[in-house]
């Protein structure tokens, strides 16, 4: 076993604190690494204050993660010592239901291993996840980050990238499909990058103008403000897809007012509250609304590949571990563009 420093939450209602925590040993087909960076995503908050259900503590929690091999078990193949590499929001599947088979160990039937607060199918104990110096994770679930791309900015990449690159590619999004991405934050902000690398017509829908240059800068076409009742009259049966970026109730009958006929509405947000969907928003212009997880390790390899060749990175703040609760408050109250980073350096 190996000890290494981190950051985590105590309970609930706590801040998170520096601590230690036990890594398992190497074994025969898995990756040790060396976290250089950790990206801070709005799940982390969700879950150790307990709003998606009752967790374990003390947990350590941080799911977009990039560092260097620093061992490998003697059954690797994928991977060798000094590979820069990164490690998402899962670490495990059953690798034998269809939807592994298939590549979407993300929708594995009997549960794929999260990152933090999942049991650990090797050695039982419960999954703490990148705010800390190291973590071991078998070797078909770590990803190769290219060379190209930011060291500092990549790890976003590994959980906001991918929740927007999987519906983007599954909807078959390409040259010029009219596509809205709701919400201009942490999501929202990679989804305009990558949808406008993919040669979308691409909409920002957001409370307020304040990020409009951002949004055309990201490769937006236009940029509307949703607390103005016009926007949903001159917009109205526009798009082909909208992403729902935003972790918080909407009127679904207007945002479902802008699909075209056979357009598609994809949530990837997740409201704690229900959303109520008028079946008169769907039925005549034969609509759909469907959400969306992460991607299976296959996608999440093609969305780094694909992020590389169009050079696209998320937009980062820097911090320290010390900064993590700081940090915390600040994405509550949207004080960040777009994501922060952890520089896993400070753990020590």
């Amino acid at each position: 076993m190996r000890t290494v420093n981190a950051y985590a939450a105590p309970s609930a209602t706590e801040p998170l604190v520096k601590t230690t925590i036990e890594r398992r040993d190497v074994g025969p087909k898995d990756v040790m690494i060396d976290i250089a960076y950790a990206g801070i995503c709005h799940s982390d908050i969700h879950t150790v204050r307990g709003e998606w259900g009752q967790i374990q503590y003390p947990q350590v929690v941080g799911h977009e993660i990039v560092g260097t091999v620093s061992e490998v078990g003697s059954e690797v193949t994928k991977h060798k010592v000094g590979d820069r590499v990164g490690v998402g929001c899962m670490v495990n599947s059953c690798g034998e239901c269809e939807y592994c088979k298939r590549g979407d160990e993300q929708y594995c039937a009997k549960g794929n291993t999260g990152t933090y607060t999942s049991v650990d199918p090797i050695d039982g104990t419960v999954t703490q996840g990148g705010y800390s110096q190291a973590v071991v994770v078998t070797e078909d679930f770590v990803l190769r980050v290219p060379e190209s791309l930011d060291y500092a900015a990549v790890a976003p990449l590994l959980c906001a990238g991918i929740t927007l690159y999987s519906p983007l590619h599954h909807w078959g999004v390409t040259e010029g499909t009219k596509v809205a991405i709701v919400g201009m934050g942490g999501l929202g902000h990679m989804g305009v990058k990558i949808a406008a690398a993919l040669g979308a017509d691409v909409t920002v829908l957001s409370q307020t103008t304040s990020k409009k240059d951002d949004s055309l800068r990201f490769g937006a076409k236009a940029h509307y403000a949703t607390s103005d009742e016009q926007t949903f009259t001159d917009l109205a049966n526009s798009f082909d897809l909208i992403i729902n970026t935003v972790s918080a109730k909407i009127d679904m009958g207007a945002y479902l007012g802008l699909l075209a006929v056979d357009g598609t509405l994809v949530n990837v947000g997740a409201p704690s509250e229900p959303l109520e969907v008028p079946a008169f928003a769907l039925i005549p212009a034969r609509r759909s609304w469907a959400g969306s997880a992460i991607g299976g390790i296959r996608e999440t390899q093609e969305m780094l590949d694909f992020c590389a060749e169009h050079g696209i990175v998320p937009e980062t703040e820097l911090i320290d571990a010390e900064q993590i609760n700081e940090a915390y408050d600040r994405v509550l109250k949207s004080d960040v563009r777009y994501r922060f980073v952890i520089d896993a350096a400070t753990f020590a």
